[in-house]
């Protein structure tokens, strides 16, 4: 978010509004990552829900952790009442098929709460282990909740999947002082 171009883009209006829809407030971009497949930089990503946060600080309470510092950001598991209030938008800058590597989800998943790797990978088992994949074209945007079970594979093809992935939260301030900072 630190990135002119990036920050420019997460307050684009259109955007604002489909995040709006999923917050039911004004959203506050926090987070952008940009991913990347090539057939250089390829790599398969197991089932998971997104549950680390940066934070502005570390706080003294058993909801929140384990711990970790990257890039000077504090981030910490956090417990589903948190993560509840956070959307994910992903720009797809490329077209995404079935060959390079999409975002394969398990729908509905997102309401089971925040599970354990264990308990991700047994609710995946129990969906016969594929899920649906989510195949964008290039412009595309799909939302996603963080507590969603996903993951993705190996692209079979040469073409790039590039996918700006913005986070957006229903406030900063997400109480008992905890606070979201803007990585």
């Amino acid at each position: 978010m630190r990135e002119p171009a990036v920050a420019m883009v997460a307050k684009d209006e259109r955007l604002l509004h489909i995040a709006r829809q999923a917050l039911a407030s004004d959203p506050i971009p926090f987070r952008a990552t940009l991913f990347a497949k090539t057939g250089k930089a390829n790599w398969l990503v197991v089932w998971h829900q997104d549950t680390a946060l940066p934070l502005e600080a570390k706080v003294a309470s058993p909801d929140w952790g384990p711990w970790s510092t990257k890039e000077g950001i504090f981030y910490a598991h956090a417990p589903a009442w948190a993560l509840c209030r956070v959307v994910a938008l992903r720009l797809h800058l490329d077209d995404s098929s079935r060959d390079n590597g999409p975002l394969r989800v398990i729908p509905g998943s997102h309401t089971h709460g925040a599970l354990s790797d264990e308990e991700v990978f047994a609710l995946a088992r129990r969906c016969g282990g594929e899920g649906r994949d989510c195949v964008v074209g290039r412009g595309g945007i799909l939302a996603m909740r963080p507590l969603l079970i996903h993951c993705s594979s190996r692209s079979t093809s040469t073409a790039p999947r590039r996918v700006l992935h913005i986070e957006y939260a229903d406030a900063l301030e997400l109480g008992n002082g905890v606070r979201l900072t803007v990585a």
